[in-house]
């Protein structure tokens, strides 16, 4: 059973969210918060696997809940936020701070109902184009040197490892990683693992901001 909390300001949203996700066998809301400070307030008590969350509401917003969800540390919940606008800046500041990935309010109830899921597995969840909108969007910003800490981490990769980076960093699936590197997917999630595991990243989408904010990654697919 997968455990899920509600954060939304709009009581009708999250009413009809809560409905709409407990007709899954697979899906139980244990929670409801009207703004972000009851959120991560709930994510600590009742601990779901999946925080739902606007990133707009009172009090503190998804981005700071994002944050203080995220800092909650090992077992921490997945924070999937849902957005009016895929370029609301507030997204790409949620990313940053620990959420694993976005939905538009206006997605299908099974692109949400399958995100969630996604999510609880242990995987992100970003669109190709979304992804793409991403990476330029943290293209942006001046990378900075790795710090020697970051150098120490990036060093403890394997040759096949720092290129699965480069290619994650470019948003590619684990599907176009296997078909350019002609090795099998379930290879490709090892090496992914492995990677995250050792530069302390949560996620895949963590990956990208992490090989754009180093340099490792630039505009226009060159590194």
């Amino acid at each position: 059973m997968i455990r899920v909390l509600l954060a939304d300001d709009e009581d009708l949203m999250r009413a009809g969210l809560r409905m709409m996700l407990e007709t899954q066998p697979d899906l139980l809301v244990v929670g409801e918060a009207p703004d972000g400070a009851e959120a991560v307030r709930l994510a600590r008590e009742v601990r779901p696997d999946v925080v739902l969350m606007d990133v707009r509401m009172p009090v503190l917003d998804g981005v700071g809940a994002a944050r203080a969800i995220a800092a909650l540390g090992d077992g921490a919940p997945k924070v999937l936020i849902l957005t009016t606008f895929e370029l609301d800046e507030y997204v790409f500041a949620a990313v940053r701070a620990g959420a694993a990935g976005f939905l538009l309010k206006r997605s299908p109830p099974e692109a949400l109902i399958e995100g969630i899921r996604t999510l609880a597995a242990g995987d992100a969840l970003l669109g190709p184009t979304v992804t793409r909108r991403l990476l330029a969007e943290f293209a942006r910003a001046t990378p900075v040197e790795p710090s020697p800490e970051v150098a120490r981490r990036l060093a403890r990769l394997t040759e096949r490892e720092h290129g699965v980076l480069l290619l994650l960093g470019r948003g590619l699936s684990n599907a176009e990683i296997a078909a350019r590197l002609h090795i099998g997917e379930a290879t490709v999630k090892t090496h992914v693992g492995r990677v995250l595991e050792k530069l302390g990243l949560r996620d895949r989408v963590h990956a990208v901001v992490f090989a754009f904010d180093h340099g490792l990654v630039r505009p226009g697919g060159q590194d």
